[in-house]
């Protein structure tokens, strides 16, 4: 239907995360019908960002950089860290103005079952930062699954031995604002009973 150039674009374009073979289509005539410069300008872009930007030597966030501007800021809190599985979640934290600590991302979750063990996580790298650090409580933000589930008791587990001194918790999980009960899953309705709070 398309010439082999179109086709080519279209099926890198539906490599992306979440994008479709039509909006792989779509996004292969916005490139077309743009400018020279439009099309030069994308490609400079991804070339840039593949490579000037690495994770950071501390928290292994993204950067360009040597270190992140969160680990550089002093005004953060050094004694939370917060962990999460990937950049993409250090960037939701963030938006919610919440969390004045640091962070340390995994680079994924536990998973025996797609072959994803401790040693292919950076665990080692997380024991070595928490082992005589300022650090008073870790905050494990990985998500609520299965693997999420199980990197976070790994981690629980194991700093009791690392560091007996850091405070390990997790983050409250429950009902998102404008739910109906009668929509709501089982174990999430579970985890908001569990999670209540006093008003």
């Amino acid at each position: 239907m398309f010439a082999p150039p179109i086709q080519r674009l279209i099926a890198e374009f539906a490599k992306l995360p979440g994008v479709g073979q039509r909006t792989a289509q779509r996004l292969a005539l916005h490139v077309l019908r743009g400018t020279d410069a439009d099309a030069a300008s994308l490609a400079a872009a991804i070339a840039e960002v593949k490579a000037q930007v690495r994770p950071c030597e501390i928290c292994f966030d993204l950067t360009d950089q040597v270190r992140c501007r969160i680990c550089e800021d002093p005004r953060r809190d050094a004694t939370t860290l917060c962990v999460v599985e990937d950049p993409a979640d250090v960037i939701s934290l963030e938006r919610t103005h919440e969390f004045h600590g640091r962070y340390h991302v995994l680079g994924g979750a536990l998973s025996p079952l797609d072959g994803v063990d401790p040693e292919d996580l950076r665990l080692p790298e997380l024991y070595r930062r928490l082992r005589g650090s300022e650090v008073r409580e870790l905050i494990v933000a990985t998500n609520p699954t299965t693997s999420g589930e199980a990197t976070a008791l790994h981690i629980a587990r194991e700093l009791r031995g690392v560091a007996p001194q850091v405070r390990v918790t997790r983050l409250a999980a429950g009902l998102s604002v404008g739910a109906d009960l009668e929509y709501t899953d089982e174990v999430t309705l579970g985890r908001a009973l569990l999670g209540r709070r006093e008003l």
